[in-house]
C-alpha cells in the first residue's frame, strides 16, 4: 500500500467522481433531447433509468467517506477552530469563487446561442453547486457530532441511525408511493433535529462502517442487497413512468441508501486495488474535477446531441469527454505556482 494511502478509500473516491460525471453527461443529453422524450426505445428509458442510480451513489459515497475519515477523531476548541478553518472557510471561498466563475462562464456560453435554453443552461452549469452549502454545513458541525460519538457504542449509534433512517427515508417513501396511487396530500410529521438529514445518515454509517459493525454480513449478503436495490430503483423508476407519475430518483429514497452502503461495506473489505497508481491519479484530483467538470458540459452538449446516435450512445459519449477534458484541465491549473492548487481546494 502506498504510503498514507488507503487503498479502497482511493478506490471509492475515484468511482464516487467517475459516477457524478457520468449522471451528468446522462441527465445533460436526456434533458436536451426531452422534446423526444416520447420517442425513446425502451432500451434507451431503462439505460436512463439505470444510470440514475449509477449516478446516484457518488454523492453517498463521498458522504461515507467524509464520516469513515472525520468522525473518528477528538476535537478540543483549538482543533475545532483549526478543523473549521481549514475546511469551512476555505470551503465558503472557494464555493463563492466558483459560482461566479459559472455565473459569468454562463453569459459567455450562451450569448448569441438559439440552440441552448436558458433556463435549462442554468441548471446544468449549477446543478451540482448545491452540493457545497450541504457539506459546509455538515463540516461545521462535524467536530461536535464526532466528540458525541465518543461516549457511545457502535452498536447503539447504529440503533439510532436506524430510527433516524426509518423517518428520513421510509416514511417519505410511504407518502410518495400513497401520492402515487392518489391519495395526495398524507404528510406525517417529524422532526430529525441534529442529525443532519438524509446526508447526516450517510456521514454516520461511514463512520460504523470504519467500526467494523457491519463485518459479521457475508460479502454475499452485501452484494444481493446492492443488486436488489438497483433493480428496486429501476422497477420502481419504469412503474412511476407508465404510471404518468413524475418521480425524480434522489439521495432520499431508500434503496439509494442501501444500494450506497452496501457497495461501501463490500469496497472496505478490498486487500489490494489494481492499477492503484491510475486509481490514486484519480481519486486526488476528483474534488477538483467536480468543481471544474460543469464549464465543459454545456459547450459540448450541443455538439453531442447532435451526433447520430441513440441518447445511451451520447450519453456514454460525453461522459467520457467530460472525463478527459475535466482531468486535462483540472492537472494544468493545479500546476500554476501559487494559484492552482487553492482554487481547486487541494491539500
Amino acid at each position: 500500500m502506498t504510503k498514507n494511502r488507503v487503498e479502497w478509500i482511493d478506490f471509492i473516491r475515484a468511482v464516487a467522481i467517475l459516477t457524478v460525471l457520468y449522471i451528468h453527461a446522462t441527465d445533460g443529453i436526456y434533458i436536451i433531447s426531452s422534446d423526444a422524450i416520447m420517442n425513446y426505445t425502451l432500451y434507451s428509458r431503462i439505460f436512463q433509468f439505470a444510470s440514475l442510480f449509477i449516478g446516484r451513489i457518488g454523492v453517498p459515497f463521498f458522504l461515507m467517506i467524509t464520516g469513515y475519515l472525520l468522525l473518528d477523531r477528538s476535537y478540543d476548541d483549538e482543533r475545532i477552530r483549526n478543523f473549521w478553518n481549514n475546511n469551512c472557510k476555505k470551503l465558503v471561498i472557494i464555493t463563492i469563487i466558483w459560482a461566479v466563475i459559472y455565473a459569468v462562464s454562463l453569459q459567455i456560453v450562451t450569448v448569441g446561442s438559439g440552440q441552448v435554453n436558458y433556463a435549462e443552461a442554468g441548471a446544468l452549469f449549477f446543478s451540482h453547486m448545491w452540493y457545497m452549502p450541504m457539506i459546509i454545513g455538515m463540516y461545521l458541525s462535524m467536530p461536535f457530532v464526532s466528540n458525541a460519538l465518543e461516549h457511545f457504542s457502535p452498536r447503539t449509534i447504529n440503533q439510532a441511525t436506524i430510527v433516524f433512517a426509518f423517518l428520513a427515508f421510509l416514511l417519505p417513501f410511504v407518502t410518495l408511493v400513497l401520492d402515487m396511487h392518489g391519495i395526495h396530500n398524507v404528510t406525517i410529521q417529524y422532526c430529525l433535529g441534529f442529525s443532519g438529514g438524509i446526508y447526516g445518515i450517510y456521514i454516520i454509517l461511514g463512520y460504523l462502517v470504519k467500526k467494523d459493525l457491519f463485518k459479521k454480513y457475508s460479502s454475499k449478503s452485501m452484494g444481493l442487497l446492492a443488486i436488489v436495490s438497483f433493480l428496486i430503483c429501476l422497477l420502481f423508476q419504469y412503474y412511476s413512468f407508465v404510471r404518468g407519475y413524475d418521480f425524480f430518483l434522489w439521495y432520499e429514497f431508500p434503496f439509494i441508501l442501501t444500494g450506497s452502503f452496501a457497495l461501501f461495506e463490500l469496497c472496505s473489505r478490498m486487500k489490494k486495488v489494481r492499477a492503484f497508481p491510475f486509481v490514486s491519479f484519480l481519486s486526488k484530483y476528483s474534488f477538483a474535477v467536480f468543481l471544474v467538470h460543469n464549464l465543459f458540459r454545456l459547450p459540448l452538449l450541443p455538439l453531442v446531441v447532435k451526433l447520430p446516435y441513440t441518447e445511451p450512445v451520447k450519453a456514454i459519449i460525453l461522459w467520457i469527454l467530460l472525463i478527459i477534458f475535466s482531468y486535462a484541465a483540472v492537472v494544468i491549473i493545479y500546476r500554476i505556482p501559487g494559484f492552482g492548487k487553492y482554487i481547486l481546494y487541494m491539500r
